[in-house]
């Protein structure tokens, strides 16, 4: 179902290998104004392909990724290679370093309604637009998304972790996390991954913009003429195994902020009908407090912490017209009966609402509280892998900020071109058709 090519990615010049660290940047969606400024004083960084400055940042990035081929400063590889990237990481509180698997491969742009590709969330249209103009006027994968597949067997594994015992980069990014790229660029191997993905589904984890704007431009370039093989038809994904026990999802908190008429007391009154509630005496705990407690959460005042949970019957009340798979989920039931109906907040709102905003470090969100600059978190946990498998099998889509796949992939490792005379496969590759 899933169809995949390997390709030879643009990489920095070889003489640039040692300064590799300093020539990555975040992706769009997450790097921050200090980061970006001074990422963008490096007049090499990858950050001036994917989140380019200007009145007219994608024809600065066209131009940018001109110069940069004619100057040799990024070259393409000789070979098509699929490329294996594994990403080693800790988590607060836990002894234990984790490893991510996966590799980076071109993958087939399927719609939505072909099934092979899921999502689980919903875009902004205005994000989507501002990466359909940058890719159209590029012509260029800046960063991988990032898909999921389903392998119990873990077949996959061994050969890349033969390909990442001789990596080209190491590199410790801004998240502290030691991200390693390797290269496999034998035919029957590469042919090994693309039979194990032939009659795989993928869930998009993380990059809805992404390939959004990959459909998009498939669409608009497609014509009579099109024979399904231009490289406008693949988009670059990173691929890993959601059955690997070291693919973590970590909690997207709420923040709630400029609500007129607000007040802790308000709030409980019109929660209290819903839910249990449970006054905690150390905010700091509120987190492992609500761990493995399905419908509950915490509630951080700028005074006051409280551990609420649904109560079952309350069910009986809820009303929005989603299948049972999208209510029972944790943040379901958080926008409906927290947001909506104790805040005043109704969900066809709640996606551009001023009054809510996400924060993934609950120590932050409790410093917001407590300062004043929020008046009040919601503090969810994470979300369960087989909710996020039910929930795109289910044809429907989890709230937004649902779910933050750690760690982000970072920019600047390989490019993909999908510019006709660089997307085609060399005579001389056995992937040439």
């Amino acid at each position: 179902m899933a169809e995949i090519l390997p390709f030879r990615a643009w990489r920095y010049n070889s003489s640039l290998n040692q300064e590799i660290e300093s020539l990555t940047s975040p992706l769009f969606d997450v790097v921050s104004e200090k980061q970006r400024q001074t990422l963008y004083r490096n007049p090499i960084n990858s950050i001036h392909l994917s989140v380019p400055l200007g009145p007219d940042p994608a024809s600065r990035a066209a131009h940018t990724l001109v110069l940069w081929k004619k100057e040799g400063i990024i070259v393409p590889d000789p070979l098509p290679a699929i490329y294996v990237y594994y990403q080693y990481f800790t988590l607060p509180g836990s002894p234990r370093t984790y490893c991510r698997k996966g590799f980076i491969c071109n993958i087939r742009v399927y719609d939505w309604a072909d099934q092979v590709i899921l999502r689980h969330e919903n875009t902004i249209p205005q994000a989507v637009n501002d990466r359909i103009e940058l890719l159209e006027k590029t012509m260029l994968h800046a960063s991988p998304t990032h898909g999921l597949y389903s392998d119990p067997a873990f077949e996959l594994e061994g050969l890349m972790d033969e390909a990442i015992a001789n990596p080209l980069y190491e590199t410790e990014d801004y998240q502290g996390v030691r991200d390693v790229l390797g290269i496999i660029q034998d035919a029957g191997v590469i042919k090994r991954f693309m039979e194990k993905l032939a009659d795989k589904t993928v869930i998009l984890a993380d990059g809805h913009h992404r390939y959004e704007s990959s459909l998009v431009l498939k669409h608009r370039m497609q014509s009579a003429a099109s024979t399904g093989k231009e490289g406008f038809n693949y988009h670059l994904m990173f691929l890993s195994n959601m059955e690997s026990d070291d693919l973590r999802i970590l909690p997207t908190h709420r923040l709630v902020q400029g609500l007129e008429d607000f007040s802790e007391e308000k709030v409980l009154r019109k929660i209290a009908p819903f839910f249990t509630i449970k006054p905690i005496e150390d905010p700091d705990t509120l987190y492992e407090i609500i761990l493995g407690k399905p419908w509950a959460f915490g509630l951080a005042f700028k005074d006051n912490s409280y551990k609420i949970r649904l109560n079952p019957e309350a069910f009986l009340d809820f009303h929005w017209p989603f299948p049972e798979e999208i209510k029972r989920l944790d943040l379901t039931v958080m926008h409906h009966f927290i947001i909506e109906r104790a805040l005043g907040i109704p969900g066809k709102e709640q996606r551009q609402s001023p009054h809510i905003n996400f924060d993934r470090s609950f120590p932050d969100c409790l410093a917001k509280v407590q300062t004043g600059e929020a008046q009040m978190a919601i503090i969810t946990k994470d979300v369960a892998m087989e909710d996020v498998k039910r929930v795109c099998l289910s044809g429907y889509t989890m709230p937004q900020k649902s779910t933050y796949f750690y760690p982000k992939i970072i920019c600047g490792f390989l490019f993909s071109s999908i510019r006709e005379d660089e997307f085609a496969m060399p005579p001389y590759s056995p992937f040439a058709r």
